[in-house]
């Protein structure tokens, strides 16, 4: 290993990091790209970003827990089925052609782009309604002066779209088997569906998604070194970049307004789609 691939290494697993403690992600939607332009396999570029993904969350999530931001039991419940859904993805990356995993990823930031979309219509329509309400209380009180003045308010889980046990384990698997297939931590995925399933504010769900992505990366990793695929000492100089990155974002990141957070986290998305889109075609065409 060159002296300059160990400092585009480092500078990758750093930049990787501060993504993960802004956005929820593990950082493998950075990391994978990167590895395989540096013409690594992308079975070993997944299984490889994995371990980096492990070292970056941990750090994370125990800076987001001392911090107060952490719901374990929230975390419990995504995370453990991932678990088994992640060995599903581990398995599945080794038996698909690269250009389709590449041509699969791409597919999936397109979809969470989507997903991000969705749930802002609906938290709008919700306000909206919400808004209706109280104009309509307010007017009632003008017939009825001997009502108290109240504000409107929405139930407490009048954003969850469907059942909680549900929605927890539909998010948790959906997580678990990309994290497995595609070498990241799951929250691309996770971080829409907690906003579109349970009703969380962005960076609620962001905070939740990196501590989920423990789990799923550790089953992930193990899947993927049970089969001979990670590159440890690469995944270890990642992991050691964004181990520091993520305790930059992690500080950062409550103070950060909601839409600046989600414009973010979908301009991301859309920039890395482009790129491996373009490098799904290059394996396809090479054979």
């Amino acid at each position: 290993m060159t002296i300059s691939e160990l400092l585009i290494l480092g500078a990758a697993g750093l930049f990787a990091g501060i993504l993960a403690g802004f956005l929820g992600i593990g950082g493998g939607t950075v990391l994978v790209p990167l590895l395989v332009a540096l013409n690594y396999a992308p079975v070993q570029a997944v299984a490889t970003s994995g371990l980096s993904i492990v070292i970056t969350a941990i750090s994370g999530s125990i800076q987001n827990w001392r911090m107060g931001y952490l719901s374990l039991s929230q975390v419990a419940g995504i995370g453990f089925p991932a678990v088994i859904t992640a060995q599903i993805g581990a398995y599945l990356a080794g038996i698909f052609p690269p250009y389709l995993l590449l041509l699969s990823f791409g597919l999936l930031l397109w979809l969470n782009i989507y997903l991000i979309e969705v749930r802002k219509r609906v938290t709008a329509k919700k306000k909206a309604e919400a808004e209706q309400g109280e104009l309509g209380g307010q007017a009632g009180q003008g017939e009825n002066p001997q009502l108290p003045i109240t504000n409107y308010q929405l139930p407490q889980n009048s954003n969850i779209l469907f059942h909680p046990t549900f929605a927890k384990i539909a998010t948790g698997s959906a997580a678990g088997l990309l994290a497995g297939l595609f070498g990241v931590g799951g929250g691309v995925i996770m971080v829409p569906l907690q906003i579109l399933l349970l009703g969380e504010s962005i960076k609620t769900a962001i905070q939740t998604s990196l501590g989920v992505i423990v789990i799923t990366a550790i089953s992930a990793t193990a899947g993927h070194a049970a089969r001979g695929n990670v590159l440890w000492v690469v995944g270890l100089i990642l992991g050691g970049g964004g181990l520091l990155g993520v305790q930059v974002s992690t500080r950062f990141l409550p103070r950060l307004p909601d839409r600046i957070v989600s414009l973010a986290f979908r301009s991301l998305l859309a920039i890395l789609s482009i790129y491996i889109f373009w490098q799904a075609w290059q394996k396809f065409s090479n054979g």
